[in-house]
């Protein structure tokens, strides 16, 4: 059962001594009807301190349609699915042009520093670590605890606020530094905080349990895992390779459960499946939980849903074609074409209604194609076939498909759809890590390291998994009655197979093969753009993605990635403003926006 305690957070905690990134007026006055530190100072007071934290973790306010801070919910989804999945050309942001025009330029690459998109993305994150430095200042004075229950608490703040951190890095690189001990919230961001980010995780990992009593919260293994993840990205391979493997080898997840990849692929994006043994850390949703909002649920994602179909809202979040022929595979070996994937692409139905015929691509696919898109003719789980057009809001400018791992089922719509406004929430967790991501960060270290087989074969565990036939998206029994369930006829013509050493005969090659299956097994998960700036080819490959994509759809047409400038999303201007001090800003801006 899905742990929901941890999403609700009592109003009276929020109002608690600040520190966040910069300061307006209001942060100097005395909060009124303020809780003190002697009654935060318990056991009780802190867990509640606790369980704020977590709770900025889906960076949404109090209704769910509104962002921590201010701004549009969407403008700070956990998932980044504008700022990682859509910036990274795995998606167009999809309904069209007029709508939520602020994305256009966004995933264009043009983008001015005084986009809100990033003010409220960069306000929701400080929020959560102004919740986590509240917890850390306060949990050494509570002598109810026990030096195992504050070393508890104090590793799952640390962790948090490493996430946190960890987002703003990735995004911004330059932030500003507040901890715990900052007097004075108005700092610099003149200092590269990777090492604070580790000596967070690590100290996570030296003192969490490898079990919690509520699954929702981190674990030892998660913080491993995150560990591993921050060596990765400052390219310390062997260091990140070692705590990999440790936690292949011994990790489990809060439930003491030993990590292990899911039978089926699709399991991992199934409200009615989630908390399992492939679940390294997630942001746990709760669809229908009395706020009468969406608060509590998977509410970043409330715009990602087929136009004009039961979901009701709104047409965002389209996955490309140039997505789509990713999943191509050889008829005879299974394998992608990692070079030459765009030519002879997948059939679509652009520019066919929907009660025109259409007969969906008859080649060979991987099988994760029709767990991750929504295309036309094909089940879209238990709802139907997807109609097509009928479903899309302007073809000409998003592209002909749906997003497909954020889509509740028919069968169980009434425990994990919630309807309390204007477009659904859902249930669905967020994935921050997952153990597939795991396997292929640590084949991505032994690549590095020169270790080919071993890369190779757990690059081959992801792919043996997505060959189980028990996995593949198969017809209806009845195509007019969906939720009748599904015959063993599969709905495409499936053929995946493993790599061989012939394709891992060297580090490039093995590399080369290693990010395509990052595309393949985290499509539309927020990674992709991310991925593509650390390995340093994300001029090359977005721009070739711009000069194709840009034929197909109207959205970026006008696209164009520069590096380095692009590899990080301007400071925002607000902060910048607010920042001033003796008339000089503290924040300086990235290279390139000035």
């Amino acid at each position: 059962m899905k742990y929901a305690t941890i999403k609700y957070f009592i109003l009276g905690i929020l109002l608690v001594t600040t520190l966040s990134s910069c300061s307006e007026e209001y942060l100097d006055q005395p909060a009124l009807g303020a809780l003190g530190d002697d009654v935060l100072a318990t056991r009780d007071g802190i867990n509640k301190l606790l369980i704020g934290a977590y709770a900025s973790l889906d960076g949404q306010g109090e209704g769910g349609t509104d962002a921590l801070g201010g701004g549009n919910g969407w403008e700070a989804a956990p998932e980044n699915w504008i700022y990682g999945t859509v910036a990274g050309g795995e998606a167009s942001k999809g309904s069209f042009a007029g709508d939520q025009p602020a994305i256009d330029p966004i995933v264009n690459f043009y983008s001015s520093p005084s986009n809100g998109f990033f003010n409220t993305k960069w306000k929701a994150t400080y929020e959560g670590i102004k919740r986590t430095n509240n917890v850390l200042r306060l949990a050494p004075n509570v002598e109810e605890l026990s030096d195992s229950e504050r070393q508890n608490i104090i590793g799952q703040a640390r962790f948090l606020r490493g996430h946190f951190y960890f987002e703003l890095k990735k995004m911004f690189n330059m932030v500003p530094w507040i901890d715990e001990t900052t007097e004075d919230p108005n700092q610099p961001n003149d200092q590269d905080i990777w090492p604070m980010i580790e000596a967070d995780f690590q100290f996570a990992y030296d003192n969490l349990p490898p079990t919690q009593a509520e699954f929702a919260r981190a674990n030892k293994w998660a913080a491993a895992a995150y560990l591993g993840k921050t060596y990765l990205y400052q390219k310390k391979y062997q260091e990140a390779n070692t705590i990999f493997k440790e936690v292949i080898s011994s990790g489990v997840n809060p439930a003491g459960t030993k990590y292990a990849l899911l039978d089926q692929f699709s399991d991992n994006f199934d409200a009615a499946k989630e908390n399992n043994s492939e679940t390294v850390f997630d942001i746990q949703m709760v669809a229908n939980s009395g706020t009468g909002t969406i608060s509590n649920s998977n509410s970043g994602n409330m715009l990602n849903f087929p136009y004009n179909s039961p979901f009701r809202c709104c047409g965002f979040y389209q996955p490309t074609q140039e997505l789509v022929n990713s999943f191509k595979t050889d008829p005879l070996s299974g394998l992608p074409d990692l070079d030459n994937y765009n030519q002879n692409p997948v059939k679509s139905d652009m520019g066919i209604t929907s009660s025109q015929s259409f007969e969906p691509y008859t080649g060979s696919l991987d099988p994760r194609l029709d767990w991750t898109v929504g295309r036309r003719g094909i089940p879209y789980h238990d709802w139907g076939h997807h109609p097509g057009q009928q479903w899309v809001r302007d073809q000409s400018y998003g592209g002909p498909y749906a997003p497909k791992k954020t889509i509740y089922w028919q069968a169980t719509q009434d425990l994990y759809a919630d309807q309390s406004s204007w477009a659904p929430g859902t249930a669905i967790n967020v994935h921050v890590i997952r153990y597939a991501d795991v396997i292929l960060m640590c084949a991505e270290t032994e690549a590095q390291l020169g270790n080919l087989i071993e890369a190779m074969n757990l690059v081959n565990q992801i792919r043996s998994r997505a060959m189980n036939p028990d996995g593949f998206l198969k017809t209806y029994i009845d195509e007019s009655s969906p939720m009748e369930g599904f015959t063993n006829t599969p709905a495409a013509n499936y053929t995946i197979g493993r790599y061989t050493a012939a394709q891992f005969s060297s580090p490039d090659a093995a590399l080369k093969a290693i990010y395509f299956e990052r595309k393949l097994e985290l499509a539309m998960e927020g990674h992709r753009f991310f991925d593509l700036v650390r390995w340093g080819i994300a001029e090359q490959e977005l721009n070739a993605y711009f000069d194709y994509q840009g034929d197909i759809t109207q959205d970026v047409k006008d696209g164009k990635f520069s590096a380095p400038k692009n590899n990080y999303y301007p400071i925002p201007q607000r902060q910048i403003d607010l920042s001033v001090k003796d008339g000089t800003p503290m924040l300086k801006q990235n290279t390139g926006y000035n």
